[in-house]
């Protein structure tokens, strides 16, 4: 697994091992997430991607350094592909659905004593395009995650 590197500039470099991040802690000569050690004034940074696999339950994220050689032999453009980090992400569906049930459940049972209560009837309406919350919530976490991967710090 790969852990992010920034230099004393806030600049990101390259992702290194974990090794390597504890030995600088050890040594000084490294932050919590700020390094001292690496400073290089136009570092050279490799294309990275994140690439998603979505799910009902959960969601995984990867974050990928693509690095593409010709071979010599043939003239072949050859990709490949290096995991930096793997994430997944716990969704809360299941319990964002349990709380709508209770809370519908809740306004049925005040709406079934009309004593002092007028009768409501469906005249809510959600606009075109609109996702139920527990989806919703699902993109709005996937895209935060990927923002905050995709962004880089100043």
């Amino acid at each position: 697994m790969a852990v992010f590197v920034l230099d004393k500039h806030k600049k990101p470099l390259m992702p290194c091992s974990e090794k390597r991040a504890r030995l600088l802690l050890e040594r000084g000569r490294a932050r919590v997430h700020r390094m001292v050690d690496r400073t290089v004034e136009q570092p050279v940074l490799q294309p990275v991607r994140v690439k998603l696999d979505p799910g009902n339950k959960t969601t995984g994220l990867a974050l990928v350094r693509e690095a593409k050689t010709v071979e010599a032999a043939t003239g072949k453009i050859l990709r490949t592909l290096t995991v930096l980090m793997l994430l997944e992400l716990q969704h809360r569906s299941p319990a964002i659905r349990d709380a709508l049930a209770q809370r519908r459940a809740f306004r049925r049972r005040r709406r079934g004593n009309p004593r002092y209560r007028s009768a409501l009837f469906d005249n809510r309406t959600r606009p075109a395009g609109c996702l139920p919350p527990s989806l919703q919530h699902r993109v709005d976490t996937t895209m935060t995650w990927v923002n905050r991967l995709a962004t880089q710090p100043r």
